[in-house]
């Protein structure tokens, strides 16, 4: 790739929306500059997103504690019957902090002790709901299929609940916790959890994952089926809110159970490496908003993890000890198309931002896509497709078939 003044942007330099557009700023004149992000962000009511102050002290633990600190604001149209319900809502991407090889529960608390900091600048931002990575408590050992790591998993009310109970009564602050769970209620069945923890401390409720993948290294369901909680909508001080976990984000229906049952606000809080899904990263969270008239907070985890075993996975690949590089870039999607620029691919981060929730019916009634969406027909497809004797509806080309020989 070539700037406008000849100089060379080196390969693999791009991290993300956010170094992109500095590349391209750099490289292209104002107007193509601004034409080419108006292509990648998207305009909100008519602008690109604005930036938004922190507080400085938010600013010194963003220095202190070297992660990525980013924020901004989705706007709405003004309203003649409606006032603005603005929320600000806040996405944590962090890396493990010691080896794998360390004792589970020194692993388990050096990753609480590194987002503590992280939590706290959310707090004096002000932030109303807050969302961590998938399986934020732990490596990410699944594709290693060794069952020694379900010692990380805990009850919904085990010891990272608890940790965060506190911080969400100090910082009136709705979390969104994913964690592997043990069920103790059914024969300690270990499920991939997201705990919703409400502003005073309480526990709001629970929704399990409900697509499990098995492509490449992630084999999950050697630890977890896929989840039995369906589509919940969970109706916090500050807004409705759901999470789809990880590989869900690569199923529509998914997104679409969430939006039908009334979510403005959906969490993907993602494990997820560059050589499998980053061309899709940005492109899926955005058309799930777009499609479903809500605003998307992705999430995902940073670092490259090394474990002491090497593993296979079927895939003609030789053994190997990392599952590849998670590639952080956690940002938002607005449901009229924009979309702030992601965190660092690298360091940890914290992304705050603002979201007018009017924009969300705002949009409904602009693309009107509830009422030209032909549930019915789609039902009745699915319906028959799920019969044993179905047949695909394929019109042949007459010219296509073999005269018969007589």
């Amino acid at each position: 790739m070539e700037g406008e003044n000849g100089d060379k942007i080196a390969e693999g330099s791009i991290q993300g929306y956010e170094s992109l557009q500095r590349l391209l700023e750099s490289n292209l004149k104002p107007e193509l500059f601004k034409e080419v992000s108006r292509v990648l962000l998207g305009l909100n009511c008519g602008s690109p997103l604005e930036r938004i102050t922190v507080p400085e002290d938010v600013t010194t633990l963003s220095s202190k504690y070297n992660f990525d600190l980013q924020a901004f604001s989705f706007k709405a149209d003004k309203e003649q019957l409606r006032e603005p319900r603005v929320v600000r809502v806040g996405l944590i991407q962090n890396s493990i902090s010691l080896p794998t090889t360390a004792h589970y529960s020194d692993q388990k608390t050096a990753i609480i002790e590194k987002i503590k900091p992280m939590i706290d600048a959310a707090g004096a931002s002000g932030v109303n709901i807050l969302c961590l990575q998938e399986a934020w408590m732990m490596p990410f050992a699944f594709c290693t299929r060794e069952k020694k790591w379900c010692e990380f998993a805990e009850p919904v009310d085990g010891e990272c609940t608890q940790f965060l109970q506190g911080l969400s009564r100090k910082y009136n602050m709705v979390i969104v916790s994913p964690i592997l769970e043990r069920d103790l209620k059914h024969g300690e069945t270990i499920w991939n959890t997201a705990v919703v923890i409400g502003n005073h401390g309480n526990i709001i409720g629970i929704h399990r994952k409900n697509h499990i993948p098995r492509v490449g290294d992630f084999n999950e369901s050697t630890y977890y089926m896929e989840g039995n909680t369906g589509h919940p909508v969970f109706e916090t001080a500050f807004g409705k809110i759901a999470i789809n976990i990880c590989y869900g984000r690569h199923h529509p229906l998914n997104w679409m159970g969430f939006g039908l049952n009334g979510a403005e606000i959906v969490f993907n809080p993602s494990a997820t490496v560059g050589e499998l899904s980053e061309p899709m990263w940005p492109i899926e969270a955005r058309n799930a908003a777009i499609a479903n008239s809500y605003y998307v907070g992705s999430i995902n985890r940073v670092g490259t993890e090394t474990f002491p075993n090497p593993f296979t996975s079927g895939d003609g690949k030789p053994a190997h000890a990392d599952f590849g590089h998670f590639y952080g870039s956690s940002h938002f999607s607005g449901p009229d198309s924009s979309c702030t620029p992601s965190l660092s691919r690298y360091r940890d981060g914290l992304l705050i931002s603002d979201l007018d929730l009017n924009l969300c019916r705002q949009i409904k009634d602009k693309w009107a896509f509830r009422m030209t969406a032909r549930y019915e027909m789609y039902a009745d497809l699915l319906k028959r497709y799920l019969e044993p004797g179905y047949e695909p509806q394929v019109i042949v080309d007459p010219s296509l078939q073999k005269p018969e020989h007589r």
